[in-house]
């Protein structure tokens, strides 16, 4: 049976907070909902970035029901700071950003790729329909190999499923 505070009645175990910092773990301690003894390390780098007194006070200073939320967001705020102590999860907002540009990079080029392969297939179709009855077409070899470079490469409709990209791919 659970009491307030997320502690189970009669139980020693300090949250990992409390056994971080060395004290007694209160039935009503703000961390014990938050920081189970299971997970040290998730309070040890929070305890590293923001300091036990200021978590204590940022989530007094919360509702109940925003302080999961806070928690969550100083967890990973607290770990993309010990990856990168400078820029911590900026950093791999703005690295995700990048990729980003330049997968879109990327998908533009195919786009355009796709679009001048359909121009060049439609004027190889044109130009083929447009010499096989031209009065310039002998019976002579040269005549023979502009009439095989005329013949479209790909003899293929390129199609796409829209459902899957979720809307217009242009």
């Amino acid at each position: 049976m659970k009491e307030g505070g997320g502690r189970k009645q009669g139980a020693t175990s300090p949250c990992a907070a409390c056994k971080l910092l060395r004290r007694r773990c209160a039935q009503d301690c703000v961390f014990a909902p938050y920081f189970p003894a299971d997970e040290p390390q998730k309070f040890a780098n929070v305890h590293k970035v923001f300091g036990a007194s200021n978590v204590n006070k940022m989530l007094q200073d919360l509702p109940m029901h925003q302080r999961g939320d806070a928690v969550s967001s100083m967890v990973y705020e607290a770990n993309a700071r010990v990856r990168d102590p400078v820029y911590g999860c900026v950093g791999a907002i703005s690295s995700l950003q990048q990729q980003i540009d330049v997968l879109q990079t990327q998908l533009a080029l195919a786009q355009a790729e796709v679009v001048h392969l359909r121009v060049r297939q439609n004027r190889c179709f044109s130009n083929h329909g447009l010499r096989s009855n031209s009065p310039t077409s002998s019976g002579s070899p040269s005549s023979k190999i502009m009439d095989s470079q005329a013949k479209p490469i790909f003899d293929m409709e390129i199609g796409v499923d829209q459902a899957s990209y979720g809307g217009s791919m242009w």
